[in-house]
This record gives structure tokens, C-alpha cells and sequence, in this order.
């Protein structure tokens, strides 16, 4: 099936980062943004009249650190976040048992030195790359955690496992968007490559519009592409 068209009248582009426009790196502080990136999405933006988001895992901050002149929304911290163009994040409000949370991750972690601790704003992410044969602990062990903290929720990754605010998620926070200038009344493209970004597939397609999934692994999503490389070859297509 061919991948869809960016008509600029009437396509919104939403797109996951992580895995999607840049490579997954053994550390999230690791990875490599391609050269011709910030261009290309300002293109696009302009193109498309502004309803281009960047839709993440990550703090807005730290989107802002590696695309500091992107020009469009950016939706962080699995939806807990939101900055517009131009305007910074809302800071956090206080998170129940963050503090806990984060105490126990990080006496977890230092009886395995192979795994590494990524500690966000409003909540914590613990990756077991270098050492995938503790996937299954890590998995109980954060499992266990966010049975005793309820406000909180177990989210997979990509070798990861993460413990964020109940109430983020990347589907609720792209319905939400969605609503807003000038992404109403468009049809909404969402381009995400793992488990964090299926909400959001599943509400665009309920929309009546399109998911891409990159790379490998089962997905809601309508279309797929096998990495990031040819998801920038596309969007250098359509800008």
C-alpha cells in the first residue's frame, strides 16, 4: 500500500522522535540528529501552515536541546506536557510518590550497573540495552512499583520500561491537539516506531486518518516504514 500524500491544505503531520526521526542510541543523550533535519521540518511547517507537532517521550526541554529552532508544537513527557510555538512548557505540578518512585528506580538500579536510569520530570524511565537479559526483572520490578503508586503507569519501550503520570498519553494528548488551530479539520498523519505511540495511531486512524509505523514489530497503523532514513526520504518528497 502507498504511503499517503501531504496535501498542505488539508494533512496535519504529527511525528513521534525517538526511533522515528533520529536513530535509537544506547543513550538517550547519544543520539544524532541528521544534518538536513531542522530544515526539513521548517519546510514542512510552512508548508503545511503550521500543523506540524513533534509528539515525544522526552521533556520539551529536551526537544528544544537538539531542535532549538523547530517552529511548530511540541507535545513532551507522553502528553503530560505541551508548548506551542515560540512559548515553553507548563512546569510540571507536583507528582505524588514521584519522589518514592525515583528513590526505588535508583536503588534498583545501582545493584545492576549494566542498566541505566533516565530521570524526567515527571517521571522515570530505567533501559536495560546493555544488558537485555534483565528485560524480564526490570519489567517486574516496574510493574510491582506502579502497583504500589496508582497515579502512576507502567509504559514498554524499546528496551526500556518507564513509570509516567496515569494521565499521559500520547493518544489523549493528540486527540486534544487536534482540536486546536491549526490542526482542526485536517487529517491527521501520525508517524510513531514502537509501543508509546499506538494510542495515538489508534485515535488519528479513528479520525479518519493515517499511522505509520517504522521499523519492525505488530502495530495498529495502516502503513509502515522499515527506519528513519526512509521516513526522511519521504518527508523530503512531500516538503
Amino acid at each position: 500500500m502507498s504511503l499517503p500524500e501531504l496535501h498542505p491544505e488539508r494533512t496535519a503531520l504529527l511525528l513521534d522522535f525517538d526511533g522515528t526521526l533520529v536513530e535509537i542510541a544506547p543513550r538517550p543523550d547519544a543520539i544524532t540528529v541528521p544534518a538536513a533535519l531542522p530544515a526539513l521540518l521548517a519546510a514542512l511547517h510552512r508548508r503545511l501552515s503550521g500543523a506540524l507537532a513533534l509528539v515525544s517521550g522526552r521533556e520539551v526541554a529536551d526537544i528544544r536541546r537538539y531542535l532549538p529552532e523547530f517552529p511548530g508544537t511540541i507535545i513532551g513527557s507522553h502528553g503530560a506536557e505541551r508548548a506551542e510555538p515560540g512559548r515553553t512548557a507548563a512546569p510540571p505540578a507536583a507528582l505524588e510518590g514521584l519522589e518514592a518512585i525515583r528513590e526505588a528506580v535508583r536503588d534498583f538500579a545501582a545493584k545492576h550497573p549494566a542498566l541505566l536510569l533516565e530521570p524526567k520530570a515527571h517521571g522515570v524511565v530505567l533501559h536495560f540495552r546493555q544488558a537485555p537479559e534483565l528485560g524480564p526483572q526490570v519489567a517486574r520490578f516496574m510493574g510491582e512499583l506502579a502497583e504500589r503508586h496508582p497515579d502512576f503507569a507502567v509504559q514498554q519501550a524499546k528496551m526500556a520500561w518507564e513509570l509516567r503520570p496515569g494521565f499521559a498519553d500520547k493518544g489523549r494528548a493528540v486527540r486534544s491537539l487536534l482540536g486546536l488551530d491549526p490542526f482542526t479539520d485536517r487529517i491527521p498523519i501520525y508517524v510513531g516506531d514502537d509501543a508509546t505511540d499506538e494510542a495515538a495511531m489508534n485515535v488519528v486512524q479513528d479520525l479518519g486518518g493515517v499511522g505509520i509505523k517504522i521499523g519492525q514489530g505488530s502495530s495498529v497503523a495502516m502503513h509502515r516504514l522499515p527506519d528513519p532514513a526512509a521516513l526522511l526520504r519521504w518527508l523530503e518528497n512531500a516538503a
